[in-house]
């Protein structure tokens, strides 16, 4: 059977999945910018240096974004790099703008929307009592979206998914209309644009255009929901944002001249761009860009719900607010961040009505903080990094994020300039506010548990990738100690197994452990050489039978200290996995492999997978199609997840996430905290068409181990070898080591020990 994932496979997916709200901004940007620099009478002076700023600045804080894409993958984008190098005070400082950017989103996509609607059905601007039906159809519009996004993101995806494409045919549209009907006309650069008594509408139009940005930041929150390691996932974000900056960035170019020729910023019944869409579009073609308009609108407000959502689950596991917000509904969704953010939008509607131009001041000022924030946070990352290693590409690329942050930075003042009594003052009382809201309920809650900083993020995604594996890893060289007998060949069917899976090399190796025995130096040789002898004859016959059947196999046989051999057989040959037999013995040496596995895993990080040796057929075989997982809530325990994931994947196995609560009472918040992080783990599992299942019980952790592994029919037990958290601790010696000599089903014991 195929896999199926629900990761987006390319950057396409991504500019749909996330492009929604950057996609609408032609639609709306336009008036305000025409009707400042129109009215003035400097548009045929202006219109053209306002363009091509916005076309720079977007260039420039886009590349600036390839770098926070690379270095910050797991989904907090700009945000996570800000805490990384400016700390603690700015995680509040960009929860409160990103709350108060993510209620403007709503509210500037539903005011735009019902002013498209209103283009099409000017009835919507008369009043009922007092109250114009276009307010009421956007209170209505919002408590539907709230409503659609409250049942999950399936439903969401279902009901929204395809506006995105929609918007962007209808841009792509509108670009070739623009060059059959009046040739390709690019906007003109006029340097008096830049005098003095030019210089504050220039200016003026480019902060308004400046709305458009919004699109950056979303496809660095975007970097885990690709698929592939790391950097290609990385690449795929930032292609995903070059289409839609693209996309955007050359309507304002070729499309923006028409819209300077073809519409009216006077008539306050239709808006420029649907003006437009009249005059270049043939029938019924403007009417279904206008249905195109609506429903992308629709999305982009419901993705800022969806959002705000996520964030309220991020700040509630911080402590930065009670619990009661973040709290997950039957659809495993915080829902009441979406009403709080709806009766927000609806208050507003009613008391400063339902006009985008409104909010846009406020929108634009928000967004340029956190961009702000952003560029010199990665000036400050590249300066660090220049002192470490200067090379004449590090200081170029400082260089361009230096004004790429100093444009966003310019921008910022200009919007508060020029915007600050339409809105942008707000932002001076409400990030304040917000802030201190955050600091009360951190100081009243306390600081989170380990475990609760480990809520609300998605698992997998932060560990090393290689384009070869999935899930991070795979097996490609797998080795097996062997000593001679039966006991320990014991290991070879699964090391088999796992081989024809990955189309892996498979290594046999044998060690004797010669600084044990008690002879005078002139005969060692001779037993040594004969030793060597007897034991390559022996690999080579079994390499031999392996090849016969199909695998690639070959041998090495070593003298010395049978796990440092092992050891650096591993890491010399970078082997994937080591799988050997608890136990073996051999008619010329005797050695414990169950204390080699020991002594092993304390010093590399190379996994093993024991088997233990007996006449239980459940003692040396597995299929890995139930993998027993055990997690305590830490990032070491973690360790085993990318191999957990990377057999599920390929064995199509089902995997049940075992924590064991250590006796705590069943109504206790730590135990409900240790529900909710397996929940997300296996959330973050069931994205990639993995069964998963999840239990929290027993007191004494081995005991358990061992019993659950029987009582569901686990064929593979697999754990890290320590971890540290606040339920338990996995410790090879303690737990891991008494699961291994007790159980009768093969152990997978991924060490975190480095080599």
């Amino acid at each position: 059977m195929a896999h199926i994932t629900n990761k987006l496979a390319n950057a396409f997916e991504g500019a749909l999945a996330g492009g929604g709200d950057p996609a609408t901004s032609p639609l709306y940007v336009f008036g305000p910018f025409l009707r400042l620099i129109v009215v003035a009478g400097v548009a045929e002076i202006t219109f053209g240096a306002s363009i091509w700023l916005v076309v720079l600045t977007v260039a420039a804080v886009s590349a600036m974004y390839r770098l926070v894409m690379i270095w910050v993958t797991d989904g907090s984008g700009g945000s996570g790099l800000s805490e990384e190098e400016f700390g603690g005070w700015a995680v509040k400082v960009n929860a409160a703008i990103t709350f108060i950017e993510y209620t403007l989103t709503f509210l500037v996509s539903i005011a735009a929307l019902v002013t498209f609607l209103a283009d099409r059905f000017p009835a919507l601007n008369d009043s009922f009592f007092g109250l114009q039906y276009r307010t009421i159809v956007a209170i209505s519009l919002s408590i539907l979206t709230a409503w659609l996004v409250n049942r999950g993101p399936r439903m969401a995806a279902r009901a929204f998914g395809p506006a995105t494409a929609g918007v962007l045919l209808l841009l792509w549209v509108m670009i070739g209309a623009t060059i059959w009907r009046q040739g390709l006309r690019l906007p003109r650069l006029d340097l008096r644009a830049f005098s003095p008594a030019y210089l504050e509408l220039t200016f003026g139009g480019y902060a308004r255009i400046l709305a458009l940005m919004t699109g950056i930041e979303i496809f660095a929150n975007m970097v885990p929901a690709y698929g592939g390691p790391a950097r290609e996932k990385s690449r795929k974000a930032f292609g995903s944002l070059l289409l839609i900056m693209g996309t955007t960035s050359l309507t304002m170019l070729v499309v923006g001249p028409a819209i300077l020729e073809l519409a009216d910023p006077t008539n306050e019944h239709v808006s420029v761009f649907t003006q437009t869409m009249d005059r270049l579009l043939p029938a019924p073609l403007p009417i279904l860009g206008t249905s195109v308009g609506v429903a992308v609108l629709l999305s982009a407000a419901a993705a800022s719900a969806q959002g705000l959502q996520n964030l309220a689950l991020g700040l509630k596991y911080r402590h930065y607010v009670p619990a009661l917000i973040g709290q997950r509904n039957r659809f495993d969704v915080a829902d009441k961040p979406a009403w709080i953010e709806v009766s927000i939008v609806a208050l507003c509607f009613l008391l400063l009505g339902t006009d985008e131009e409104t909010y846009l001041a406020v929108y634009a000022a928000g967004v340029f903080i956190l961009l702000g924030m952003t560029g010199w946070a990665a000036v400050k990352r590249l300066l660090r990094e220049l002192r470490a290693n200067f090379t004449a590409g590090h200081l170029a690329t400082l260089v361009g994020t230096i004004v790429g942050a100093a444009l966003v930075s310019a921008a910022t003042a200009i919007i508060f300039y020029e915007r600050f009594l339409e809105g942008a003052w707000l932002f001076l009382v409400f990030i304040p506010a917000l802030y201190v809201i955050f600091s009360y309920f951190r100081a009243r809650l306390g600081e989170p548990t380990p475990l609760e900083r480990r809520l609300g993020r998605k698992y997998l995604s932060t560990f090393p990738a290689d384009s070869r594996r999935e899930g991070g890893v795979a097996y490609v060289n797998v080795l097996v100690p062997l000593d001679g007998s039966a006991f320990a060949e014991q290991a070879l069917s699964v090391a088999q197994t796992l081989c024809r899976a990955y189309d892996a090399n498979l290594t046999l190796m044998s060690v004797h452990p010669a600084g044990r025995r008690r002879m005078p130096a002139g005969d060692r040789r001779p037993l040594i050489t004969g030793e060597q002898t007897e034991r390559e004859a022996y690999l080579a016959q079994l390499a031999h039978q392996l090849q016969r059947a199909g695998l690639s196999a070959d041998f090495a046989v070593s003298f010395g200290s049978v796990a440092d051999e092992i050891h650096a057989l591993a890491r010399d040959g970078n082997m994937d996995v080591v799988v050997m037999s608890t136990h073996g013995r051999s008619g010329l040496s005797r050695w414990l492999i169950g204390s080699v596995a020991s002594s092993l895993i304390q010093r590399t990080r190379t996994p093993a997978l024991l088997i233990r040796p007996g006449d239980e057929w459940r003692s040396r075989e597995t299929r890995f199609k139930r993998l027993l997982v055990t997690l305590d809530g830490s990032r070491a325990a973690e360790r085993v997840l990318p191999h957990a994931r990377a057999m599920a994947t390929r064995f199509e196995s089902e995997v049940l996430l075992l924590s064991v609560p250590d006796g705590q009472d069943p109504a206790s918040p730590g135990l409900q905290q240790l529900r909710a992080y397996l929940d997300q783990v296996a959330a973050t599992l069931r994205d990639e068409a993995i069964g998963v299942e999840v239990l929290v019980t027993g007191a004494e952790p081995a005991h358990t181990i061992l019993e659950t592994s029987e009582s569901a029919a686990a064929d593979l037990i697999m754990m890290a070898t320590h971890g540290r958290g606040g339920i338990e601790r996995l410790m090879l010696g303690s737990i891991a080591d008494r699961v291994v000599r007790h159980t009768r089903r093969p152990v997978f014991l991924v060490p975190i020990r480095g080599r």
